[in-house]
């Protein structure tokens, strides 16, 4: 039945003129082929240098080529049905990642940035994850912990130094689970790591309130992948 649903959403797509995010060829949002891309194996990935506060960082995949076009039609293009192959390979990340127990905290989006898009991107895949991780053996929930406490400008462009200083003090914990989380050991869910300044900074916010953030799970790096000697595999390809 898995097979024949993803012959009728091949034909449906081809049909009404769909494109693949990855290739642009015509067809399902993401092609086998380029779906094939986001099956390898889980690595962990540093950028250099690292914020102070950045936990372990772990990830699927290298952010260039078709990784980084579908999570950008994902996120910028409202190719909103890529949120289910992008949520898969984060719950891959987070099933291996994630201990029984474990609380995971997503990354909080701007509010500005939702407004444009009109969805909150990184949600999406979120739910999708989750889903994702429970079939392969991990009952997690995302908890909506994490807040912007000002206005932040967009992190694409600025260097290393200015996303550091763009984003300082900028989370906070939302009313109500400061007591709930100390204590907590705690995994961090975002799309992309960059320069880790995101993550740092909501590692700093949840530590303040005493949580325990054990690692972040990402679907893409762009710091060197499994031939990296930074590279710690943790599930199978």
């Amino acid at each position: 039945m898995a097979g024949l649903g993803a012959r009728v959403d091949d034909l449906l797509d081809l049909v009404l003129g769909g494109r693949c995010a990855g290739c642009d060829r015509p067809g399902r949002a993401l092609c086998r082929d380029c779906a094939r891309e986001f099956e390898g194996r889980v690595f962990a990935a540093r950028p250099d240098p690292a914020p102070l506060e950045l936990p372990p960082v772990f990830a699927l995949a290298r952010y260039e080529g078709v990784v980084r076009s579908v999570l950008l039609a994902h996120k910028e293009r409202g190719r909103t049905r890529l949120a289910k192959p992008l949520g898969a390979a984060l719950g891959r990340v987070l099933a291996t990642t994630a201990g029984p127990g474990d609380v995971v905290v997503m990354v909080p989006s701007r509010r500005a940035a939702i407004r444009t898009r009109g969805y909150d991107p990184l949600a999406r895949i979120a739910r999708h994850a989750v889903a994702n991780s429970r079939l392969l053996g991990r009952p997690l929930r995302i908890c909506p912990a994490l807040a912007l406490a000002r206005p932040v400008a967009d992190q694409v462009g600025l260097s290393a130094a200015a996303r550091v200083a763009n984003l300082s003090g900028a989370m906070t914990v939302r009313r109500g689970f400061a007591s709930y989380l100390a204590g907590r050991t705690i995994v961090l869910l975002d799309d992309v790591v960059t320069t880790g300044a995101t993550l740092a900074e909501a590692a700093r916010a949840l530590r303040d309130v005493g949580g325990r953030v054990r690692a972040a799970v990402v679907v893409a790096a762009t710091s060197k992948g499994p031939d990296s000697s930074l590279a710690r595999v943790f599930g199978p390809a």
